[in-house]
């Protein structure tokens, strides 16, 4: 059942005429992250390279598809970890990066610390000789409407989220049985300047250890964060649920203790894999066996041989 790679493109209300797009962007994703997998890359290399793909991508909430803070600008997070070592690296509100989840992976690999902010991850961004962009090539026409949108001063909350596409990510077993998982994303629309979500903390956005799987989260990062969505998908399957089964209860249980809906991707570390949501749509896909497998709808779930 090894290797699989499963992605996300975020949980929340997919307008159907950006459906198709956010669909094909999911597949695109996880045929790149298996495509690394088979040419015998380790599952950190496939959840990169599967989320580099989504924030290459416009239609996604995360690199140059961010949705804007209150200021109308870009701040970014993005997490990585690696199931076999429990390593981690993670940046927060960075601007002026393409992709920060490659930065995440440099904070891990090259640094003794978990997570750099702001400007000190910039900072290390260019001690890594990693390019900075000019911040306007990070903004789509569609996030500057639905900012402007965002600044009318009645908009309710539920106003403001519609047509968000949420945080992307993605979480592998590779060859090895090592797991790992990537989430990266925008934040939420018309954030406060220097807010964080659930992305970047480890337990919340994202979490990968050998002895159980792992998880990438998306939706609602304050509620999120008040549950450890993540760990706690994990924690049900320590006490024997599967990765579907585990991601269910998570959902259930953030849902009914503080009203917060979502989505994860989840995996163990036998190839057993799930993508699950309580939200109107989340786009995900997943490749095993040389079988794609994806959908938006709840209950949607499409299959096609790759090769």
């Amino acid at each position: 059942m090894l290797p699989v790679v499963v992605v996300h493109g975020g949980a929340g209300s997919v307008p159907k005429e950006r459906s198709a797009g956010a669909r094909q962007g999911v597949c695109a994703a996880a045929r790149a992250g298996y495509v690394v997998l088979q040419g015998g890359g380790s599952s950190m290399d496939a959840v990169v390279e599967a989320v580099t793909q989504l924030e290459n991508n416009s239609m996604f909430n995360a690199g140059c598809g961010s949705v804007l803070n209150i200021k109308g600008e870009v701040e970014m997070d993005a997490l990585v970890m690696d199931g076999q070592t429990l390593a981690s690296g993670a940046v927060v509100a960075v601007r002026n990066i393409a992709n920060p989840i490659q930065l995440s992976r440099l904070v891990m690999e090259k640094t003794s610390h978990v997570c750099l902010a702001t400007q000190g991850a910039n900072q290390f961004a260019e001690s890594m000789c990693v390019p900075q962009v000019q911040p306007e090539s990070l903004i789509t026409d569609y996030a500057r409407m639905r900012w402007r949108q965002n600044l009318v001063p009645d908009t309710t909350p539920v106003e403001q989220q519609v047509g968000k596409m949420g945080t992307v990510g993605a979480v592998a077993v590779d060859v090895h049985g090592n797991v790992a998982c990537a989430t990266s994303t925008g934040g939420i629309p018309n954030k406060m300047e220097g807010r964080v979500g659930d992305t970047p903390c480890i337990g919340c956005g994202g979490y990968a250890d050998n002895s159980v799987g792992a998880v990438s989260t998306t939706g609602e990062g304050e509620a999120i964060m008040k549950v450890t969505l993540a760990r706690l998908v994990l924690f049900y399957m320590e006490r024997g649920q599967s990765a579907e089964a585990g991601s269910d209860a998570a959902l259930a249980y953030m849902k009914s203790r503080v009203e917060g809906l979502g989505g994860v991707v989840t995996v163990d570390p036998r190839g057993h894999w799930a993508a699950r949501f309580s939200t109107a749509q989340m786009s995900w896909a997943a490749v095993q066996e040389d079988t794609l497998h994806c959908g938006v709808e709840v209950g949607e779930h499409l299959t096609q041989n790759i090769n």
